[in-house]
């Protein structure tokens, strides 16, 4: 289904994100994953860009698809163009086509290292959403950053960047994660000020070890974290079963005010954990 009509119909959704073997590893590890999250019957499980080198991304396509064609559930595939031409990104794109695979999370991508002078085809998302809605007929999702993105001079200055996205076709938007709700809230607020009105998807990520922390504050910016958030981690940082039930409940809690402040769409950030998403859907069994 179309995640852009999917998230406009239902009163109420929950979506997974998974990343897929690097190129040179395993599947059976991730699709083990991902057959057990499609068993708690989410609306959508996203995939990312597939990391290791030329060629990785054929392992978010063979993941999608898994998702897609033998576990019946919606799949959305995240694409990079930051480090694609237009040919590869027209190949790829391709590719998932063959895999009936019909909706593209849209992102620009990082800056390989020591690159930024080279010539590329795509310096921005919303030149991919250009490029994608030439090739096909698909439903484009595109991110957005609570706290603004770690590139972005201020927030007022993000928003004007996610309105051009919107602005060039962009159906629904997938938030970074945050972990105080009255980010989102704000957030939120600030964008309809905008004339930003897509459906978006709220991403929640359970902490459940240290290191996490750590590579989430260097990945995306997110820097607001309630105290208590900080006395969780203080608590039970060196405890790793208590964090991670911890974790799991701050999550929970999360989510259930979240959809109890009218947001309607959650995408939970499970890192290939099938065991933590079934935990909360546990959790939430009565509300989703």
């Amino acid at each position: 289904m179309r995640i852009g009509d999917l998230l406009k119909e239902k009163e109420t959704t929950i979506s997974f994100e998974v990343f897929p073997p690097k190129a040179d590893s395993s599947f059976e590890p991730v699709l083990k994953a991902v057959d057990e999250l499609s068993a708690l019957n989410p609306d959508y499980i996203s995939v990312t860009y597939g990391a290791g080198g030329a060629g990785a991304f054929k392992n978010t396509v063979q993941v999608a698809s898994h998702i897609q064609n033998e576990l019946n559930t919606t799949a959305l595939a995240h694409l990079t163009c930051v480090s694609n031409s237009y040919e590869d990104v027209a190949a790829i794109v391709k590719e998932l086509k063959a895999n009936n695979i019909e909706n593209i999370l849209a992102l620009r991508g990082d800056i390989p290292k020591n690159d930024e002078m080279k010539k590329r085809d795509f310096s921005y998302a919303y030149e991919l959403i250009d490029a994608i809605k030439e090739m096909g007929d698909f439903s484009i999702g595109c991110a957005c950053y609570p706290e603004g993105h770690v590139e972005a001079a201020n927030k007022q200055k993000d928003l004007d960047f996610l309105k051009e996205k919107v602005s060039h076709g962009c159906d629904f938007l997938i938030t970074q994660m945050f972990f105080d709700n009255n980010v989102l809230y704000s957030f939120l607020y600030n964008a309809l000020k905008k004339g930003i009105d897509k459906p978006v998807d709220a991403g929640v990520m359970p902490v459940t070890n240290i290191k996490q922390i750590e590579k989430i504050f260097a990945l995306s910016g997110t820097s607001t974290l309630p105290p208590k958030f900080k006395a969780i981690v203080d608590k039970f940082g060196d405890k790793p079963q208590a964090l991670k039930q911890a974790g799991i409940a701050y999550a929970t809690d999360q989510i259930v005010d979240l959809v109890a402040n009218g947001v309607s769409g959650i995408h939970v950030y499970v890192m290939n954990r099938a065991d933590i998403a079934r935990k909360i859907i546990e959790n939430l069994s009565e509300i989703f």
